[in-house]
């Protein structure tokens, strides 16, 4: 690596905006579906709960091997960062391209779908009137961030609080605090009705997948005002924050609908808050998803941004992205790159709607294999790097670690298996053959310069 000419992150982000950007990723438009869905797969309250709180255990697994990854290498390029440490440019590549090319990206661009067909609802632009939307937001978020990280965790900061308000609303509705009062619903025993365990598998996955987003706490690590201890009790506090928020809109949720209603509902808060307060109901449920939406938009920009930055600073081919405007605290062409991808995304998936959500839906096998890796990676660099200083170390090791690596590599057959039975797996095969094919060129590349 040859950080000569480049400037480098300097610790301008404060500990609340670290958690609004971690908290902004997590809670994101899964939390208004995923409860129906587990609902439908245990039908037990009990053991619905119980799923989720397994969903938090494994959260705080990965959390806390990443804290110790992340006191141990602060690095605005995170778990690429790690994987570079513990096996290599070669690896770390093929992740750092998979988040950039399609990971990251997509997620970006699907979100802003999501935002686009509610703005929608509110003021209509036309026949591609979710396209315009989705495009504009993306270019004025990338803007935001572009002015600096000052200004974008601020933003990030009032986003997150009104989302967080918008999960206090639903709570309150189901528990009876506000709104019209809802009828009485009984309720059968916790932990009367066992499902199989691979349907409490299944709910384990669609859970996992709604906490997902934790693992980006690492991509602001160098960043954070405190150093080490701060980054701890950020990605600590985040998950902890979020599965409070979790559970209580789950309880509210089975308080105010029934396990039986709560189950066969598309939309649970929709219902819920409709009971309350009849079409007004609706509405502000869109504007919940709609910020949610913006909210986790603005979150992926900013941690997207620095896989592109890491990548740049590590090869000579890509050199453009690893440049940080230090005053700013941003990674101005990194983002501009990760903008051009998001627009083309958009541009593709309002053609083949079918296809860019498999390509996005589907490189899950991809994200969690690579995840799988950085919870081995624990065990690696403890025995490579024991001269490293560490402020923070696993608690129950080898536990937690082996905890987590178990969980990832359960999740990623899970996810292959689902994609191979939808006939999409080869999107996956399709994005790594080209980060393949674009590793030989940047090599044969550097080869080259260090033969002249």
């Amino acid at each position: 690596m040859n950080n000569d000419a480049l400037q480098i992150p300097g610790r301008l982000l404060s500990r609340l905006g670290a958690i609004a950007i971690i908290v902004g990723i997590v809670i994101g438009a899964g939390i208004f579906k995923t409860p129906s869905m587990v609902a439908g797969i245990t039908g037990d309250i009990g053991w619905m709960m119980a799923i989720w709180v397994a969903g938090f255990i494994i959260s705080l697994a990965g959390a806390l091997c990443y804290a110790e990854l992340a006191t141990m290498y602060p690095h605005a390029g995170g778990d690429y960062h790690f994987l570079n440490k513990a096996y290599g440019k070669n690896i770390s590549f093929l992740y750092g391209w998979a988040k950039a090319t399609v990971i990251n990206t997509g997620s970006i661009a699907l979100l802003a779908f999501v935002f686009g067909d509610y703005m929608t609802k509110v003021l209509p632009l036309g026949t591609y009137s979710t396209v315009i939307w989705a495009i504009m937001i993306i270019i004025v978020l990338t803007g935001v961030n572009l002015i600096g990280i000052h200004l974008s965790s601020g933003i990030q900061s009032v986003l997150t609080l009104f989302e967080v308000a918008g999960l206090v609303v639903i709570i309150a509705v189901g528990f009876g605090f506000i709104g019209s009062p809802l009828p009485s619903v009984e309720h059968a025993p916790a932990f009367s009705n066992a499902p199989s365990i691979g349907l409490l598998g299944l709910a384990l996955v669609f859970v996992l997948l709604t906490f997902g987003g934790w693992n980006e706490s690492a991509y602001i690590s160098a960043e954070v005002k405190g150093g080490s201890k701060a980054i701890v009790s950020v990605i600590v506090l985040s998950i902890i924050l979020i599965t409070v928020i979790y559970l209580l809109v789950n309880w509210a949720l089975i308080a105010g609908l029934g396990m039986d209603k709560l189950a066969s509902s598309k939309a649970a808060p929709a219902d819920l808050l409709a009971m309350a307060f009849g079409p007004l109901g609706e509405k502000l449920l869109g504007l919940f998803v709609a910020v949610a939406a913006l909210t986790s938009i603005n979150a992926t920009m900013i941690v997207g941004a620095r896989t592109n930055y890491a990548i740049g600073d590590d090869w000579d081919g890509l050199r453009f992205m690893g440049q940080w405007e230090s005053k700013r605290g941003s990674p101005t062409l990194a983002l501009l790159v990760q903008s051009a991808i998001c627009l083309a995304l958009v541009g593709f998936g309002a053609f083949q709607a079918d296809g860019f959500d498999a390509m996005v839906e589907f490189t899950a096998p991809v994200f969690w294999f690579f995840l799988f890796l950085i919870g081995i990676a624990v065990f690696i660099l403890r025995a490579k790097d024991r001269s490293v200083k560490r402020d923070f170390s696993i608690p129950l090791y080898p536990i937690t670690p082996l905890l987590f690596c178990a969980s990832c590599a359960y999740l990623s057959y899970s996810s292959f298996a689902y994609a191979h039975s939808k006939g999409a797996v080869y999107i996956s095969i399709y994005v790594m053959l080209l980060g393949v094919i674009a590793l030989i060129f940047l090599r044969a590349k550097s080869e080259r310069q260090l033969s002249q």
